[in-house]
């Protein structure tokens, strides 16, 4: 009897402990896969008192631009919109800090908006950017949607291990996909560097990840493709101008040469259409104006004399 009441003793404390290792397998599993990879990253970039002055004041930067679009072999009018500002981001879930934490990496935040008509239909196109003030690593996360009538895609980039990628969309040959991709430089997060830390934008023979935005209009795979980078200085202005040979694609940012260095223009190269309607173009985006300004609080039928002092009034 004593034997036989060991034996079950014995019994229940190997399932126990069975059991206590199965769970706690689980727990570092889900870990592991969700935990940020530490990388070995240069110095962050110490912040100036102009910088701190400019970006932590509460308010965003919000500069309106006349866009002429190229889609589907024709310029077509319309507006863009560059947001900046500042926020907390939190590393692990990747998304803004509703609290202060000493964990939080601070962002230089972009979302950048187009609209433009295409006939009797609408687009619109907006690239989400989060870039660590201290820019000593790619931007921690990149989004891009797209809506029109015919309807919708949206991808996401999170910087973690590797690039982790997810792409949505209503056309058969790319609809939902989850991929990886080594890191490389991304062309959306350069146009936050450019706020930051100008001197030191990459330049010369680079892999770069080319915009969302283009990706998706031109139905490119996201990847790197060889570029060639290059800085040209004027009196007032820089202009940055990446090309790309196998995508027969150029694109040039032109940004004033003193800070803050706001985006007065750029333009964008390559070939718009498909078939025999194609041909290549250049988008152009020209400044209109800039406003700093705590836009979330301006919700009120009032604040809409905002928009035209942005001169989008007649966006449609």
């Amino acid at each position: 009897m004593k034997k036989s009441i060991l034996l079950f003793a014995l019994l229940g404390v190997l399932v126990f402990i069975a059991c206590s290792n199965i769970k706690a397998d689980e727990v570092t599993k889900a870990s592991t896969s969700n935990e940020i990879i530490k990388e070995k990253m240069p110095p962050a970039k110490a912040l100036s008192e102009d910088f701190k002055k400019y970006w932590y004041a509460g308010k965003a930067e919000i500069s309106s631009y006349q866009l002429e679009q190229a889609r589907y072999g024709e310029i077509r009018k319309g507006t863009a919109v560059l947001i900046y500002v500042t926020e907390d981001f939190l590393p692990k879930k990747q998304v803004k800090a509703d609290r202060q934490n000493t964990s939080n990496i601070p962002v230089l935040k972009l979302n950048a908006t187009k609209k433009f008509n295409t006939g009797i239909y609408p687009y619109s196109v907006m690239q989400s950017i989060f870039y660590p003030v201290a820019d000593n690593q790619h931007a921690i996360k990149v989004s891009n949607s797209m809506q029109e009538w015919c309807g919708h895609v949206y991808a996401q980039l999170n910087n973690k291990k590797q690039f982790e990628i997810t792409s949505h969309s209503y056309f058969e040959n790319e609809a939902d996909q989850d991929f990886k991709l080594d890191k490389a430089i991304l062309e959306n997060e350069l146009w936050a560097k450019i706020r930051i830390n100008p001197d030191a934008l990459p330049q010369g023979d680079l892999q770069i990840i080319p915009s969302f935005e283009y990706s998706r209009l031109r139905h490119k795979d996201i990847k790197a493709y060889s570029a060639k980078a290059s800085i040209q200085k004027d009196t007032d202005t820089n202009t940055y101008t990446i090309e790309y040979p196998e995508l027969d694609r150029s694109i040039s940012i032109t940004f004033n040469a003193s800070f803050p260095y706001e985006i007065e223009h750029w333009t964008e190269t390559y070939k718009s259409g498909f078939g025999p309607n194609a041909k290549k173009l250049t988008t152009k985006a020209t400044k209109i104006k800039s406003i700093k300004s705590a836009y979330w609080g301006k919700n009120s039928n009032k604040d809409e004399v905002l928009r035209d002092e942005l001169g989008l009034t007649n966006q449609k």
